[in-house]
């Protein structure tokens, strides 16, 4: 049976309280309220032993770029998965940041980079789910 990765952004960022509900597919979230060295450990195992598909939602709440990385490697490694790469121009909360226009190039170019290793790259979160749900095993 599929499990997804929910990989991207974290920060308070909403976007998989917005999927979570409407998946037919089982998950794992790593978002925790206290990351500890056993948390990076599951997130790891499941990303690498558990999980068949890595998705990464990139969000402008952002701040570090590790998950670029990340939605690159799992592209480009084919590590036994399928890579799943989306990015909101907005978060979709009160008051949230939103990508500046060169931000929103180069993320552009990030969907394009992975889609050309095999991820696919929605537009938006409806694409994601309606992606996921579609995964028969």
């Amino acid at each position: 049976m599929s499990k997804v990765f929910l990989g991207g952004t974290c920060n308070e960022s909403t976007w998989r309280d917005k999927i979570i509900p409407r998946l037919k597919i089982d998950y794992f979230n790593p978002v925790v309220d206290d990351w500890t060295p056993e948390c990076q450990a599951e997130e790891e195992r499941q990303k690498n032993e558990v999980c068949d598909i890595h998705l990464y939602v990139i969000t402008p709440k952002m701040t570090g770029v590790f998950s670029i990385a990340e939605v690159t490697e799992s592209a480009i490694s084919h590590c036994g998965c399928r890579c799943v790469f989306c990015y909101t121009e907005e978060d979709e909360t009160e008051n949230s940041p939103t990508f500046t226009k060169a931000q929103c190039k180069s993320l552009e170019a990030v969907g394009r980079l992975v889609s050309k290793y095999g991820a696919v790259w929605c537009r938006t979160l409806d694409e994601v789910v309606e992606y996921l749900n579609s995964i028969k095993d």
